[in-house]
C-alpha cells in the first residue's frame, strides 16, 4: 500500500499519474490514466474576460449588488416631478424679469416716477436681453468643458443660492424708494441680470446633464418644467397685480414667489440621491463611464468632438426650433396690437392673455404631449422643425406695429381668432419638437456620453434663444421699409 501511495505522489508531479476508480460490478478497483487540470468554476468567470476588480468582488457592496439584480422604479413619478420643478427652476429668471417688463418700464424707470428726462426705460428693454443671454450662452458652453465650480452638486447647489440672493436684492430694491437714483437703479438692476443668468446658465446645463443619465423622459421632464416655468411667472405677475393695490408691492410678492420656487428646487435636489431609482441609474452611467475607461484606455475627459458630431442633427433641432421661436417671442408678439375692438379679451391684458399666457401653456401642453407620443422619430424630426419658419411671415402679416415705426408692409391677418390660433400653434409645436430634440440628443451617443451629449443640447437650446432674440430686431426694418 505504501508503495502505490508513492506511485500515485510521483505520477501527480509528472502530471500523468493514475487515478483510482471503481470497475462498477465487483467493487474491484482499478488504475485509470491522470490527467492533472487545473480547478474551474461553473460558470467559470475568468471566462468572460472581466476585469479583476469585478473578479474580485471589488467595490460591489449589498445595495449595488441588489440595484442590478432588482432595478428599481420610479415609483409615483417622484423623480420625474422633481425634474420638472427643476426645469421650472432653470428659466424662473429670464421669466421673471420679461414678465416684470412693465414694472421696471411704466414704473421704476419711467419718467412720470422718476421725474427725470432719461431713455433708462427705453434702454432697458434693449440691454436686459443682452444682459441675460449673453452670460447665459457663454457659461451654457464653458461648463461642458472645464466642469465649473465642481461635480454636479456644487454647480446646481451653488448656482440656486446666488439666484436667490439676487432675488432677496431684486425684492429689496422694488422696497425702496429710488426716484432720485434711476441710473444706480437700473446699472444695480442690470447687474442683478448679469449674475442671474451665469449661475443660470451652470444650473440649467447642470440640470440637463443630470437628466440625461436616465432614461429619455426625464431630459422631457426638464424641457416640460422650463414651458411650465413661464406659465407659473405668468399666473403669479397676474395674480400679484391683481391682489396688490400697487405696481411696487405687486412686484415684491412676483419675486418673493420666484424665491420660494428655488427654494424648493433647492430641497429637493438633496432628495434625489435617497432615491433608488436614481441611485441605480447613476450606478449604471458610472459603470458605463468605467468601462468604456478601461476598454478604450481613455482619460478623464470625454471626446467632445465626436459626441458633438454624433448627436449634431439633434443638437441642430434644438437650435433651430428655439431660434424660430424667440424670434417671434416676446419681442414680436408684444408688438401686435388688437385688431377687432369687440374681441373678448379686454385691451389692458390683451397682450398678457395672447402673448405670455397663450404661449405658456401652448408650449406646456406641447411638451405634456411627448408623455404619450414620440413622433417623428429622431431621423424625420428635421422636416417639421424646419417646415416651422412658415410662423415668421404669419406673424409679421398680423397686426404687428413695432414701437415708434412707421409700417408699410400690408397687414393681412386681421382676425384676433386667427392670429390667436397661429400663436397657439407656433408655441405648441415649439414645446413639443423641442422636448423631442432634447430627449433624443443624449439617445444618439453611447450611454457614457449621454450626459455630455445633453449639456451640448442645453447649450445649443441656449445660443438658439439668443440667435432667436438677436434675430428679431430686423423685423422693425423689414415691416418698415417692404411694402410688397
Amino acid at each position: 500500500m505504501f508503495r502505490e501511495e508513492e506511485t500515485l505522489l510521483a505520477g501527480a508531479k509528472n502530471g500523468n499519474a493514475p487515478t483510482i476508480v471503481s470497475n462498477g460490478s465487483n467493487g474491484e478497483v482499478e488504475k485509470a490514466p491522470f490527467i492533472a487540470k487545473p480547478v474551474r468554476l461553473t460558470p467559470a468567470w475568468e471566462a468572460n474576460n472581466l476585469p479583476n476588480d469585478e473578479l474580485n468582488f471589488r467595490g460591489m457592496t449589498m445595495e449595488r449588488a441588489t440595484l442590478e439584480i432588482n432595478p428599481p422604479r420610479d415609483k409615483l413619478n417622484i423623480i420625474f416631478f422633481i425634474l420638472v420643478l427643476h426645469g421650472i427652476g432653470t428659466l424662473m429668471p429670464w421669466n421673471m424679469f420679461i414678465n416684470a417688463n412693465d414694472y421696471f418700464v411704466k414704473y421704476k424707470l419711467n419718467a412720470n416716477y422718476t421725474h427725470i428726462e432719461a431713455d433708462y426705460d427705453k434702454d432697458f428693454q434693449s440691454y436686459m436681453p443682452l444682459a441675460a443671454q449673453i452670460p447665459n450662452v457663454i457659461l451654457n458652453w464653458l461648463n461642458i468643458f472645464f466642469n465649473l465650480g465642481g461635480n454636479l452638486t456644487p454647480r446646481i447647489v451653488w448656482s440656486i443660492i446666488i439666484e436667490v440672493i439676487v432675488f432677496i436684492v431684486t425684492v429689496g430694491l422694488a422696497m425702496v424708494d429710488s426716484q432720485e437714483w434711476p441710473g444706480i437703479f437700473f446699472w444695480v438692476t442690470m447687474t442683478s441680470v448679469v449674475i442671474l443668468n451665469i449661475a443660470g446658465g451652470i444650473y440649467q446645463n447642470s440640470v440637463y446633464g443630470m437628466a440625461s443619465k436616465l432614461p429619455a423622459k426625464y431630459v422631457g421632464a426638464v424641457v416640460l418644467g422650463s414651458n411650465i416655468s413661464g406659465a407659473f411667472t405668468s399666473v403669479i405677475n397676474i395674480l400679484s397685480t391683481y391682489f396688490t393695490s400697487s405696481v411696487r408691492t405687486a412686484a415684491i410678492y412676483y419675486f418673493i414667489g420666484a424665491m420660494f420656487a428655488l427654494l424648493a428646487c433647492f430641497d429637493t435636489y438633496f432628495a434625489l440621491p435617497l432615491n433608488r431609482f436614481y441611485r441605480y441609474h447613476e450606478l449604471m452611467n458610472e459603470k458605463e463611464v468605467e468601462k468604456a475607461r478601461k476598454l478604450g484606455g481613455q482619460t478623464g475627459r470625454p471626446p467632445y468632438w465626436t459626441i458633438f458630431k454624433q448627436a449634431f442633427p439633434q443638437l441642430f433641432n434644438v437650435f433651430f426650433i428655439f431660434f424660430i421661436t424667440l424670434s417671434l417671442f416676446p419681442n414680436v408678439q408684444l408688438a401686435i396690437e388688437k385688431s377687432d375692438p369687440n374681441f373678448w379679451v379686454p385691451d389692458n391684458i390683451y397682450m398678457s392673455v395672447l402673448c405670455f399666457l397663450t404661449f405658456n401653456i401652448s408650449a406646456m401642453l406641447g411638451s405634456l404631449t411627448t408623455s404619450w407620443v414620440q413622433w417623428p422619430k429622431k431621423e424625420h424630426l428635421i422636416w417639421p422643425v424646419l417646415l416651422r419658419v412658415a410662423f415668421i411671415p404669419l406673424f409679421l402679416f398680423a397686426n404687428y406695429k413695432p414701437y415708434k415705426i412707421n409700417r408699410v408692409l400690408p397687414i393681412y391677418i386681421k382676425n384676433d381668432w386667427a392670429y390667436w390660433g397661429i400663436g397657439f400653434s407656433m408655441a405648441y409645436t415649439s414645446g413639443y419638437l423641442s422636448a423631442l430634440g432634447m430627449m433624443y440628443a443624449p439617445q444618439t451617443v453611447p450611454q457614457q456620453h449621454a450626459q455630455t451629449a445633453g449639456m451640448f443640447a442645453a447649450a445649443m437650446l441656449i445660443t438658439g434663444i439668443f440667435a432667436g432674440i438677436s434675430s428679431s430686431t430686423v423685423f422693425p426694418f423689414i415691416v418698415s421699409n417692404v411694402s410688397w
